[in-house]
C-alpha cells in the first residue's frame, strides 16, 4: 500500500520542476502510441528526441525517409529531433516546431500541459491546427 502511495506521488512530482511550476520535462508516449519522446532543455529552447520506437512491425522504417531532404533520409529514427526550439511562456512553450516522420512535414507548434498532466501537441500549417495529446510515461 505504501509503495503504491509513493508511486503515485512520483508520478503526480515528475511534471513538476523544483520551483513549483508544471514543467514537461520528461518521456511521453505519442498519440498513437508508436513512440516515446524525451523532452529535455536544449540550451535557451526546449527539444524532444525520440528515445523509444514502440511500433516494430515488420515494413516500418527505422529512418527518416519520408524527408523531403534526399540528404537526411539515412537518419535512424531513433535519437531522431522532433520537438525544436520551443520557449516557455506559463503553461504553455511555443515558437518552436515539430516534425513528424511518417510524413516527412514539420509544423508551427506550441506545447500546452493539460489539466491532467498530459501533453497538448498543436501543429499548424497556415491558420489550420490540428492538436494531439501525449502521456507522461513514469
Amino acid at each position: 500500500m505504501l509503495s503504491a502511495a509513493i508511486s503515485l506521488l512520483s508520478t503526480a512530482l515528475s511534471g513538476v520542476q523544483a520551483s513549483g511550476e508544471p514543467s514537461i520535462l520528461g518521456t511521453w508516449l505519442t498519440d498513437d502510441h508508436k513512440a516515446l519522446v524525451s523532452v529535455n532543455r536544449c540550451g535557451e529552447w526546449w527539444c524532444g528526441r525520440i528515445s523509444k520506437v514502440l511500433d516494430n512491425r515488420p515494413g516500418v522504417p527505422k529512418t527518416d525517409v519520408n524527408n523531403p531532404e534526399p540528404s537526411l533520409r539515412g537518419r535512424p529514427i531513433m535519437g531522431l529531433l522532433v520537438l525544436t526550439e520551443f520557449r516557455r511562456e506559463g503553461r504553455r512553450w511555443t515558437g518552436g516546431r515539430a516534425y513528424d516522420p511518417k510524413t516527412g512535414s514539420s509544423y508551427r507548434s506550441k506545447l500546452e500541459l493539460n489539466a491532467d498532466g498530459s501533453l497538448k501537441v498543436t501543429g499548424c500549417i497556415l491558420f489550420f491546427c490540428q492538436s494531439k495529446r501525449w502521456t507522461r510515461v513514469p
